[in-house]
């Protein structure tokens, strides 16, 4: 079964090795795993920004890019959620695009949602130890349904000790273009968040979305707090030392 690789845009610009983890946790179980190339952006920013006509041509660019796939798997809630909750809203009753965005949106999965439900993965490559708190980052949630998988995938690894924070499902404050309008709101829940993190004790925060990690691990660090590690799940599941 050949998986199409979404490694969405902030991964590729920013923390590229959460692509990598991905890749390598999709090729141990057992699946041929590509990442077309050509591939740029879901198309979200403009969604979220009322900007239809941007969004629509980069849906109809991805569709083309990954139809062809068994699955398509993303380490992010929030580009897989665009994809299978977004996508049939930027066509509507269009025939062809639309059968074709459905079709695609059927075999959309955000990463440990697959790996739990499709590929049942058991063994994990991983050696990390410590203690973790996970927030449930919102799109991940609200749209895909994901809030054990993560969990149920940590408990496989026996040096992990999962410590849950309060308000874990509450959003950090980055909402894609909300933290950008309203910033200081968006301070101010990221700064409950971070708290809630210290409150927990753990020595790190794991989460599943990129969008999400930079907001807390930035408002972490703007508030002293140098030594909490803040890592995406796929990071975790594959950590070598």
């Amino acid at each position: 079964m050949r998986v199409g690789l979404l490694v969405t845009c902030l991964v590729d610009l920013m923390r590229p090795r959460i692509g990598f983890a991905a890749l390598e946790l999709l090729e141990a179980a057992g699946f041929e795993v590509v990442a077309p190339a050509t591939q740029t952006c879901c198309g979200q920013p403009g969604w979220n920004s009322g900007d239809r006509a941007s969004a629509r041509a980069l849906a109809e660019k991805l569709i083309g890019e990954f139809e062809s796939f068994d699955y398509v798997v993303a380490p992010s809630g929030s580009c897989s959620g665009m994809v299978k909750t977004h996508y049939n809203d930027l066509f509507p009753g269009e025939g062809a695009w639309l059968e074709r965005a459905e079709r695609l949106a059927a075999r959309t999965w955000e990463l440990t949602d697959f790996l739990v439900n499709v590929a049942k993965l058991d063994k994990l490559p991983s050696r990390f130890t410590g203690s973790v708190t996970y927030h449930d980052s919102c799109s991940g949630l609200r749209e895909m349904g994901v809030k054990q998988q993560p969990r149920t995938l940590l408990s496989k690894l026996p040096g992990v000790e999962l410590k849950e924070m309060k308000d874990c499902e509450v959003c950090c404050g980055f909402g894609g273009t909300f933290s950008v309008k309203f910033g200081e709101v968006s301070a101010a829940m990221a700064d409950a968040k971070c708290a809630h993190i210290a409150a927990s004790g753990a020595e790190a925060v794991v989460l599943g979305d990129l969008g999400c990690m930079l907001n807390i691990e930035g408002r972490l660090r703007r508030r002293g707090d140098g030594a909490t590690r803040v890592l995406h799940i796929a990071e975790v599941l594959t950590y070598e030392k």
